[in-house]
């Protein structure tokens, strides 16, 4: 959750360009230059390609939840996921990089899917991620060295297919991932250790070595897309490696730290909306004159961070969802749900 606010804050801040090509905007001192490559290598795509496994994984969990208790999951999972296009459809009129409604649409692919075995959803979640590196080689090829687009149609193809492939992708190898325990922490040490070496060993290589052809060829827009094809790459192995390291040090002795990121993802959903809110009033209205770097857009950004750790901790030591949470769930069931305090018998089980 928060890493995905790395890659967003610079959208609120700096012009649309600066997203997929690091030299647009925001470029004065090396430091802003050490930011906006460790950005392209660690974050971009890999917190999104984590946190939609992650979702995916949440999608089975709740509806085989529903199952369990002899509820209709189909209905009620797809109600609840047309309540989560309502909200990602009011995101994108804030900010145009919702990615909820994204979410909320690949969900029906997800549950006619999830009882197929681990080693087809991989194989699966592995072949739609790839259509995005095939779609990007296809679209790149319309543009001419001097940046000339010279079929627009197969540009925005690209850009409506992109997130769909790598969204719906990644869910399915999180789907794998939970039901082979893998997600859940029920494997040895050893194992996450070994994932995490094999993740990163091949994926950050891989990102980097996108980042370095495309800042060798000038950042030329005719390798724009292409550019992208290993950072593409590189992602499926990066998020196994991140999932690796984050379930390693959730096998450690507990710390104050942890506490507060756990209580930052249980309010995901309002986590995610507050950083938008907090993005577009503060960088692009509030200092709308003012000419950010992306060293000012990561000082922003571990402000917002600190922001959330200490406000999730606070609100959830007295109530048991957050309030977008509590929102999501009263609508799902058609009534209000209690919302708290907790430890007086008032929680939803």
């Amino acid at each position: 959750m928060l890493g995905i606010l790395v890659m967003n804050a610079v959208s609120f801040g700096l012009i649309d360009a600066a997203y997929d090509n690091i030299s647009a905007d925001g470029m004065t001192t090396w430091l802003d230059w050490v930011i906006g490559v460790a950005g392209e290598v660690f974050v971009d795509q890999k917190f999104m390609g984590l946190f939609s496994a992650l979702f995916g994984a949440g999608i089975v969990l709740y509806a085989d939840g529903a199952e369990a208790k002899g509820q209709r999951a189909m209905l009620i999972s797809l109600w609840r996921n047309l309540l989560l296009l309502f909200i990602g459809l009011l995101h994108s009129l804030l900010w145009a990089g919702d990615v909820l409604a994204t979410y909320a649409l690949a969900a029906p692919v997800l549950l006619l899917l999830r009882r197929l075995a681990p080693r087809t959803l991989y194989l699966s979640g592995v072949l739609t991620v790839m259509v995005s590196p095939a779609m990007a080689a296809w679209a790149q090829s319309t543009v001419d060295p001097s940046g000339a687009d010279l079929s627009s149609y197969r540009m925005d193809l690209f850009h409506t297919v992109d997130p769909f492939a790598r969204a719906i992708g990644m869910m399915l190898i999180g789907v794998g991932l939970y039901k082979t325990g893998i997600l859940t922490g029920d494997r040895s040490s050893s194992f996450y250790r070994r994932l995490s070496a094999w993740g990163l060993g091949v994926g950050v290589p891989l990102a980097a070595f996108g980042v370095v052809h495309v800042a060798a060829n000038d950042f030329n827009p005719d390798m724009a897309l292409v550019g992208s094809i290993p950072n593409t790459l590189g992602t499926i192995p990066m998020v196994l490696g991140y999932i690796g390291l984050i379930v390693l040090w959730n096998k450690r002795p507990e710390t104050s730290l942890v506490v507060l990121l756990r209580a930052t993802g249980r309010m995901a959903l309002t986590n995610y909306l507050t950083q938008s809110v907090i993005g577009v009033a503060v960088l692009t209205v509030l200092l709308a004159g003012v000419d950010l770097t992306r060293s000012t857009i990561a000082v922003f950004t571990v402000g917002v961070w600190a922001l959330q750790l200490w406000w999730s901790k606070a609100w959830l030591d007295r109530y048991r969802f957050g309030p977008a949470e509590w929102l999501w769930r009263s609508a799902t069931n058609l009534s209000l749900q209690p919302l708290g305090p907790r430890g007086t018998g008032n929680e939803i089980r």
